[in-house]
């Protein structure tokens, strides 16, 4: 009976420590490598053996002593094949990264797949950008600039687009008096084009001067000196009906989200889209949103979304309806200044040789790709770069670079005190119509561009 207790208690207390055997070999084959790991495997054994040996039984003696000779010889043979095995290089971290003495230790190849090899032909087309200034010339070249060719294709689509939609207009609203359509945006700019997935087209209304005064944004209730108001003159003495837009008049005033609404009923229920997309080789189809007047044209070469803003304008101002639905009045036109902006921009291009225009053109492409950036327009990102140009005077190639970091720089410091002034009329905020959410979101984008412009450059 004592024997059999003593048997039993050596079996537990053998099954004790070859777990915490095998438990520390486990763990030290993590800390301490192969290498050391077989090292203290020999000396845990050998404990492990003399514990054995003085739980075990007299008669077991003999028997102990040649397993654990074959148990030794055994373990030794293990180490010196772990000896003799190859050992590959550490991995660097990132603080050796700087180490020369890295460079000079050789390792040998690790196996490389058939898959993950590339042929000499994938390693010449890969770009090898090694600079900020590299990278941001490559992404330029590929990302945010469309070739002659292209640019042509797309010019000339929409303009028989427009050809088409003017026609339909005057023969279906002959009473409504509005001048040629006009291309918008890069399309009809000195500017060079960016992308082809949107345009717009100008449709400028016909106001007899006699009839509309127009009143400035800080004479307006708003007191907004960006949105202006055009209003009816002469009520009392000329009748209502006098001038063809009086049916669109809201409260004495030219309502611009009336026109839009109306020309969104003609445009997309009565015009016969396919049959147009047919002629002009593309398809045609209207957005619906009331609120808006956008085409969706889809090209064997391109997908474009085509916007039609109403415009009214004298020799001094132009003015564009301004129809959001958020907006705090249905009378709102908004002063713009893209033609003023673009002929600078082009002119002080012209003048030193400068990269005013590609900077313009890839911050545009980043913001175009990031959802976080899309409610910074290409307004913001031209003025911004006009403001930088009163202080800074080089623009060349070779400082493309700093220019964009300076850029992105700026943004963010207007976007802290929540105001961008507009180049020409420093009254006019181009960040009023912003949440404070909105200026959160993009300062964070802006800042993630700044710290890490590679992650957005890659393309």
């Amino acid at each position: 009976m004592a024997e059999l207790q003593l048997q039993k208690k050596g079996k537990k207390t053998d099954d004790g420590i070859g777990s915490i055997v095998d438990f520390l070999l486990a763990n030290a084959r993590l800390v301490l490598g192969v290498g050391g790991a077989a090292m203290l495997g020999i000396a845990t054994l050998a404990v492990k053996r003399l514990i054995d040996r003085a739980a075990s039984p007299p008669d077991d003696k003999e028997t102990d002593d040649k397993s654990e000779q074959k148990s030794f010889e055994e373990t030794w043979k293990e180490a010196v094949l772990v000896k003799a095995s190859p050992k590959f290089a550490r991995k660097p971290n990132r603080i050796d990264l700087g180490d020369t003495s890295l460079l000079n230790k050789p390792s040998d190849p690790l196996p490389v797949s058939m898959d993950q090899e590339k042929t000499a032909e994938d390693l010449k087309k890969t770009p090898i950008c090694f600079t900020l200034q590299d990278r941001l010339l490559h992404y330029y070249a590929h990302c945010a600039s469309v070739s002659r060719s292209k640019e042509q294709a797309g010019t000339n689509v929409m303009l028989e687009i427009m050809t088409e939609i003017q026609d339909f207009l005057r023969a279906k609203h002959p009473e409504m008096p509005f001048s040629g359509l006009q291309l918008g945006d890069s399309f009809g700019s000195c500017l060079s084009v960016g992308c082809l997935d949107h345009c717009c087209l100008i449709l400028p209304l016909v106001l007899d001067p006699e009839l509309w005064r127009f009143v400035p944004g800080h004479e307006t209730i708003l007191n907004d000196p960006h949105f202006w108001m055009v209003k009816r003159a002469d009520l009392e003495y000329t009748a209502r009906g006098s001038s063809p837009w009086d049916k669109f008049m809201v409260g004495g005033y030219l309502s611009s989200r009336s026109i839009v609404e109306t020309l969104h009923k003609t445009i997309s229920g009565s015009v016969n889209w396919p049959a147009i997309g047919a002629v002009l080789d593309c398809i045609l189809q209207p957005v619906i949103a009331p609120d808006d007047l956008k085409l969706e044209v889809t090209h064997s070469n391109f997908k474009s979304i085509l916007h039609i803003i109403p415009s009214t304008a004298t020799k001094d101002f132009f003015l564009l309806a301004h129809y959001h639905p958020n907006a705090p009045s249905e009378n709102l036109w908004c002063q713009s200044f893209y033609k003023e902006e673009t002929s600078l921009m082009q002119k002080l291009d012209s003048a030193d040789a400068g990269v005013r225009q590609q900077c313009f053109q890839i911050l545009k492409g980043i913001c175009k790709d990031n959802s976080s950036l899309s409610k910074l327009s290409s307004a913001h990102l031209r003025n911004a770069i006009l403001h930088l140009n009163n202080d800074t005077s080089e623009w060349t190639e070779a400082e493309l670079a700093n220019r964009f970091l300076q850029v992105i720089e700026e943004l963010i410091g207007y976007l802290e005190k929540g105001v961008l002034p507009s180049y020409f009329n420093s009254k006019v905020n181009l960040f009023s119509y912003l949440r404070d959410e909105d200026i959160d979101e993009l300062g964070y984008g802006l800042y993630q561009v700044f710290s890490e412009p590679d992650s957005f450059l890659a393309k």
